[in-house]
Parts: C-alpha cells; sequence; structure tokens
C-alpha cells in the first residue's frame, strides 16, 4: 500500500541520520521503526497485565512486607 510521509525539516534530518547511521534507505528505516515501537507497545502492554495479575495475586504479601 503506497503512502504519503509528510515530514518537518527536522524530521527529516533525523530520518536521514537514522538510515545512515543503520546503513539503510530511509523508506527502510521507517518501516523499521515503525515495527520496533509497535513490538515495544505490545511489551509494554504485557508487562502491565502480568504486573497488575502479579499485583492481585500476591496483595497480602505485598501488604505484609510493606508493614
Amino acid at each position: 500500500m503506497a503512502m504519503t510521509l509528510r515530514l518537518t525539516p527536522e524530521d527529516e534530518r533525523a530520518l536521514t541520520l537514522l538510515a545512515e547511521a543503520e546503513g539503510v534507505s530511509k523508506q527502510e528505516a521507517t518501516v523499521r521503526a515503525i515495527h520496533e515501537a509497535a513490538s515495544r507497545r505490545v511489551r509494554r502492554d504485557k508487562v502491565a497485565v502480568l504486573s497488575a495479575s502479579a499485583r492481585e495475586r500476591y496483595a497480602d504479601l505485598l501488604d505484609r512486607l510493606g508493614q
């Protein structure tokens, strides 16, 4: 699917630096950045769910440890 991406001059410079640092095209750097951001978000959401579950499961123990 084709898409137009409008960037500020600052964003364009940042993308250029990123692409050069990774030795890839700006298009590839953009795709990689999207994938990395999505992966981080999924992991963060999973950690939040697991953390809430653990806090609920060990609430009594955590309360006793806090005293």
